[in-house]
């Protein structure tokens, strides 16, 4: 019966000694195996408690010592996502910004990718200037973006009170600036280019700017170790770090674009370090450089990313892309599979807890079919448009990405978080206003009473098997 009350929300424990000033909490829960998604279940009441048993599944939280500073959550503002947007009915497409970016009723996505030109998600395969030996850029423009991306990106804006930070990745080079004389199957900067290409990212930082949309942030190439069926591009750690030293960074600088947040790798995290340590050891690159952002696709190697703080605790780190599974909205089983969601959640904690900034998921919105994408992909995003019944459809994504999105606002501050239970992974922030937020993720098969101490008191609630809970109390 405790256990259904606590689930139900209407347990709260008896706090014992009146005259203490004792916190309670509010919670909120999404679980596999129930209807709870990012369900809010009440408030649960601290009581004293002067030290945890080490046996009593604990996850021990001490807000006076303090890590990075959180920049954000969000997804990617591709072309699919920004073409779907467009096909929304009125109603819809409020909705889903309202869903997306509001930061008081939805996931308050506050730190966004964009593609530079056109990627796999992309309706068609495009160039900003196509015009074969152009090194002056005269045919330089971004009309391609004001029909659906820019659109989406200023309505997205509104809603989230202009508290989007932007960032872009080009996933290649014009065709001709390459060796293989085309945007897809990989190849590499053509060395006579390299000046011409750096030139190209400050005519894209000004024509965005121009448009109202300022760019926080730019990498330098989208994983640059992988030839793919679309647009690509190959720089090995010394290309890249030869071009950020002689070209990128200079040629930021001297158009009074230094505030822009350079990033490199944008790529797995399996040698993520190797990839930071050419750039980094480089004295003359590593000044242009604010961070590393990399992905999740080959292995875990959550490791990897803490050994690149501990190297280099002066630089960054933001995890830039996610791929959240694959299927259509005609196999919805396939699609809203649970294992994605845990492996997100994990992925979240571990990465955060390991000093990442923030965490951006690749498409904010795809169609019943996972798409648009002209190589033929067909991708989840949190949220899916079923054109044929004009409707959202929310996955467990999108429930398990707010329990993080929700609650740990941009400026937050990590703090200690120390579980005593292999099952309960978990992070806690401080926010600005004061607020704890203590996210936790059950990856056992059984439901566990468990308890958040902090400053000799606890607070007791039940985790179903496979769910993810919030906790957010004043500090």
């Amino acid at each position: 019966i405790l256990i259904l009350l606590i689930l139900s929300g209407t347990f709260t424990p008896v706090i014992q000694s009146p005259g203490a000033e004792l916190k309670e909490a509010s919670y909120y829960l999404t679980a596999r195996f129930s209807q709870s998604r990012l369900e809010y279940k009440g408030r649960l009441a601290f009581a004293p408690l002067d030290q945890p048993d080490e046996n009593y599944p604990t996850v021990m939280v001490d807000p006076t010592k303090t890590f990075q500073t959180i920049e954000g959550f969000g997804g990617a503002f591709t072309d699919a996502a920004s073409v779907t947007f467009s096909r929304l009915s009125p109603e819809k497409k409020k909705e889903y910004l309202i869903a997306s970016f509001d930061p008081v009723k939805g996931n308050g996505y506050t730190l966004c990718r964009t593609t530079i030109e056109s990627c796999d998600y992309s309706d068609e395969s495009y160039s900003y200037d196509p015009v074969e030996g152009d090194k002056e850029l005269k045919y330089f423009t971004i009309e391609h973006e004001k029909k659906d991306r820019i659109p989406f990106i200023k309505a997205a804006q509104k809603v989230a009170n202009n508290g989007i930070k932007l960032f872009g990745s080009p996933w290649s080079p014009p065709a001709w600036m390459k060796s293989n004389n085309d945007m897809l199957h990989g190849g590499n900067l053509k060395p006579e280019y390299n000046q011409t290409w750096a030139d190209f990212f400050v005519k894209y930082l000004k024509a965005f700017e121009n448009e109202g949309i300022p760019i926080w942030g730019i990498t330098v190439q989208n994983e640059p170790m992988a030839v793919q069926i679309w647009e690509s591009c190959i720089f090995t750690a010394e290309e890249e770090r030869d071009f950020v030293k002689n070209y990128l960074g200079p040629t930021l600088k001297k158009n009074d674009l230094s505030n822009v947040k350079l990033m490199i790798w944008d790529h797995n995290r399996g040698i993520m370090y190797q990839r930071a340590q050419v750039v980094y050891d480089d004295p003359e690159a590593s000044k242009y450089v604010w961070g590393t952002g990399f992905h999740w696709y080959v292995g875990n190697h959550y490791d990897n990313v803490r050994l690149v703080h501990d190297a280099y605790p002066d630089k960054h780190l933001i995890y830039t892309e996610a791929g959240l599974g694959r299927g259509t909205l005609d196999d919805p089983e396939k699609l809203n599979e649970w294992d994605t969601s845990e492996r997100l959640a994990k992925s979240m904690i571990l990465d955060l807890n390991n000093w990442t900034e923030g965490w951006v998921f690749w498409n904010l919105l795809l169609d019943e079919t996972g798409g648009p994408c002209h190589v033929g992909c067909h991708g989840a995003s949190p949220i899916m448009y079923d054109s044929r019944k004009d409707e959202l459809v929310y996955l467990n994504t999108y429930y398990v990405f707010g329990h993080f999105s929700r609650f740990i606002k941009p400026g937050a501050k990590r703090i200690i978080a120390a579980s005593n239970d292999d099952n309960l992974l978990a992070t806690a922030f401080l926010n600005p206003d004061g607020k704890v937020a203590v996210v936790i993720l059950n990856v056992g098969n059984k439901d566990t009473l468990f308890q958040v101490w902090t400053d000799k008191k606890a607070v007791k609630a039940i985790m179903p098997s496979q769910s993810i809970v919030t906790f957010v109390f004043n500090n």
